[in-house]
């Protein structure tokens, strides 16, 4: 396994996806949010685009589905493998990462951020999240 190995990590759910690519140790190269229908090929341009290999899932919302829609790209030598990643607590973590780069403005900066919700979906924060798990397991 190279030390610079680069994964497509995904955060599955029903109407979408959070995607990000990741080089090992936690360099964030892309992030987005990609409606569920869209998801496989979505994949598998950034995997042509970025040279990933492996794909790393969360167990979370419908992943099994996502993991056979997804296995045709292992079928294909699209890429390598499929990594199945514990999601708890992910879209916690990825809340307060999002207000960590995106600080609240105006008379909200007074709200504490774990009362606030961010005004946009922070589903590629969790794929971000779910990359960093699955290099620090590696670890």
């Amino acid at each position: 396994m190279s030390h610079e190995e680069i994964v497509i990590s995904i955060d599955p759910g029903r109407e979408k996806c959070g995607l990000a690519v990741v080089k090992r140790p936690n360099i964030i190269i892309h992030k987005g949010i990609v409606p569920t229908k869209n998801l496989v090929a979505a994949v598998q341009g950034l995997a042509a685009q970025h040279g990933a290999a492996r794909v790393i899932l969360g167990n979370g919302t419908s992943s099994s589905e996502h993991s056979k829609r997804l296995h045709e790209l292992v079928l294909q030598n699209k890429v390598q493998d499929i990594v199945s990643v514990d999601e708890y607590r992910t879209t916690d973590m990825a809340r307060i990462r999002y207000w960590q780069e995106n600080p609240p403005q105006g008379w909200r900066r007074f709200v504490p951020v774990t009362m606030q919700v961010a005004p946009v979906p922070v589903d590629d924060y969790v794929a971000v999240i779910l990359a960093e798990r699955y290099f620090k397991a590696l670890s």
